[in-house]
């Protein structure tokens, strides 16, 4: 436990830069901007089911299915470096840069894992199986099939930033700590707005557990 946990303090510094996920307006305009807009603006606008089985004050432990995402490697573990060109590979996978030129609706949250090997994915819609979903035209670009899990998750509001999310990571590790809950891998940080959204904004930070007690 000692040694996931100062494993996982290391991780979290990681946590601090993905606010800026959502800056690059300009992200949008290079990879067709009209599209993501109809997308964020939809109030059905689809996010995976899962189920809640324990709270523990603010941070609820949910249950989530298998899903498929839409995956592409960072160059480092800053978003500040690398999650805009994150957002702008996958962002141009479902706006038809695949071999179909098939467009693929916008779903929320946009992932941000910041493990050893930092990445971001999409999930696709519930509707397609992995054999349906068309070939990406980039390399860059990976269709994977990510295990059913259980993730601790902590949510908050506004408009996100490095002190935020350096907080809600803390309040987790805490959390978890205080409840003899084991967690693995890299805290994710989970974004479900558009940047221009001005209220109701849903941000989580997150992390998978092992075992909880």
């Amino acid at each position: 436990m000692h040694t996931e946990l100062s494993k996982a303090r290391r991780r979290s510094n990681y946590c601090f830069h993905a606010s800026t996920m959502w800056i690059p307006i300009t992200i949008i305009a290079v990879v067709g901007a009209a599209a993501l807009i109809v997308s964020f603006k939809n109030s059905d606008i689809e996010t995976p089911d899962y189920k809640v089985v324990k709270t523990l004050g603010d941070v609820e432990i949910r249950e989530y299915p298998k899903m498929l995402v839409a995956q592409t490697s960072l160059s480092s573990s800053s978003f500040e470096n690398s999650g805009s060109n994150g957002f702008r590979t996958i962002a141009g996978y479902i706006f038809g840069g695949n071999q179909g030129n098939q467009k693929i609706a916008m779903t929320a949250p946009v992932v941000m894992n910041m493990g050893d090997s930092a990445t971001m994915y999409f999930v696709m819609p519930k509707q397609y199986q992995k054999e349906q979903l068309p070939t990406p035209n980039s390399a860059n670009v990976r269709i994977v099939e990510e295990a059913p899990k259980t993730l601790a998750v902590i949510k908050y509001g506004g408009f996100s930033s490095d002190k935020d999310i350096k907080r809600y990571c803390k309040e987790l590790e805490e959390t978890l700590t205080q409840n003899n809950i084991q967690w693995k891998g890299g805290f994710m940080y989970m974004g479900y707005n558009a940047p221009w959204d001005v209220v109701n904004r849903r941000n989580e930070v997150a992390v998978e557990i092992i075992t909880a007690r």
